[in-house]
């Protein structure tokens, strides 16, 4: 690493990267669970699971909202040695930090389709839907700040902690065109930017 550089990743990235893993679970799980029926029934496992499919998705988009909006605003510019980490490594990074997290809940969104069909799967695809819908949010306001905002990968600890977590003191910001991430985190259609 450059001498008084930081290494950073970006904050919609780190977002976004649990998404797909819950979503994914949560709809192989909401179906396998389809199958069971339950001590509520099949019916009610999927009204309740719907119910809950909501409430979770809702609650993910809404937590430390606040939080990350100051952060965002108070974004200071990174410097030109610091070191953006690709998408790709900060996706792996999170989701290898989190792995025993997604099995766990996983096998709990399973464990409860015996009470409640469905439900526990439903809600694993809300709280993927959730990040999907944070991110989106966060790529929102790096299109009004003109500005793409970054987190120091020390304060993460691993990939697997949160961008707006206690240890997070606060955010750099670079150039719309930096890094191989749009705004919101997606891919970025025609190659990796540069430090701007």
């Amino acid at each position: 690493m450059v001498r008084g550089g930081q290494g950073l990743a970006r904050v919609a990235v780190v977002v976004r990267a649990g998404a797909a893993p819950l979503w994914w679970l949560g709809v192989l799980t909401a179906g396998a669970g389809a199958l069971v029926p339950g001590f509520t029934g099949r019916r009610i496992g999927v009204t309740a699971g719907a119910a809950l499919f909501l409430l979770s998705a809702l609650a993910v988009l809404l937590v430390r909202r606040k939080r990350y909006e100051a952060l965002v605003r108070g974004a200071s510019r990174a410097a030109k040695q610091d070191i953006l980490q690709d998408r790709a490594v900060t996706v792996r990074n999170w989701r290898r930090g989190h792995r025993w997290w997604l099995l766990l809940a996983f096998a709990a969104a399973l464990g409860s389709a015996f009470a409640v069909p469905a439900a526990g799967g439903m809600v694993l695809a809300g709280a993927g839907a959730g990040l999907r819908l944070k991110a989106a949010w966060i790529g929102r306001l790096e299109r009004e700040a003109e500005a793409l905002v970054w987190v120091r990968v020390d304060w993460l600890g691993r990939g697997a902690g949160a961008p707006a977590g206690a240890r997070v003191k606060g955010l750099r910001s670079t150039g719309i065109a930096a890094g191989d991430a749009a705004p919101g985190g997606a891919r970025r259609r025609g190659g990796a930017g540069v430090l701007v």
